[in-house]
């Protein structure tokens, strides 16, 4: 049942309870596979957080649903997302992937993936460190509604200020926080959803 505002937790067809985002609308299947399996899960390593960095920078402006349908060629294109490969990245590249249809055909954001890759090499901290060292403290509770839900916070100000210091573009505040939330550093899945990240 449906909260009345829409903001509330759904209980879906299998009948577990889940935050409204993740049973909504068309294609609402891969919605609760990411919802269930992946979203608010801590994630680490380089290459894995580069992915998920460069997928929500192509989310911009965007669904998160044609994101998550596309997700299998973007790998394909950027080569699994590792780090030193698109960092090699040429203009050739470039054109390539503005031909590709499984992609997210955006100039401007692909060049930023490419950049971005160039300036995680540039680092002196690993990726997943400097990502990681934004996380805030966990909340002493869940939201109850997604209206509770911050788009953006202190922490994912700094984050986004922090990027772009060192040279990665399409990172703002927002763009940081959704990192945030899809990385696991923070939990917003809200209070009666059936995922418990504590248990």
């Amino acid at each position: 049942m449906v909260d009345t505002d829409g903001q509330g937790p759904v209980t879906d067809t299998d009948d577990r309870v889940r935050c409204p985002w993740a049973v909504d609308g068309p294609g609402s299947s891969l919605y609760r596979d990411y919802h269930d399996y992946e979203w608010g899960r801590p994630l680490h390593g380089r290459d894995e957080m580069f992915e998920r960095l460069s997928l929500e920078a192509f989310q911009s402006g965007l669904s998160w649903l044609t994101i998550l349908r596309k997700r299998e060629a973007f790998r394909a294109a950027f080569h699994g997302f590792d780090v030193e490969a698109v960092a090699r990245f040429t203009e050739a590249d470039v054109e390539r992937l503005l031909a590709d249809s499984g992609i997210v055909r955006n100039r401007r954001k692909i060049e930023a993936v490419i950049a971005n890759a160039r300036a995680v090499l540039e680092l002196s901290t690993d990726l997943d460190e400097l990502l990681w060292s934004f996380a805030p403290p966990r909340r002493a509770r869940r939201s109850v509604t997604v209206e509770e839900i911050p788009a953006v916070t202190p922490e994912s100000t700094a984050m986004a200020r922090e990027l772009k210091r060192h040279g990665f573009r399409f990172v703002g505040p927002t763009t940081a926080y959704a990192l945030m939330q899809a990385t696991g550093m923070v939990d917003d899945h809200l209070e009666s959803c059936w995922v418990s990240l504590d248990s």
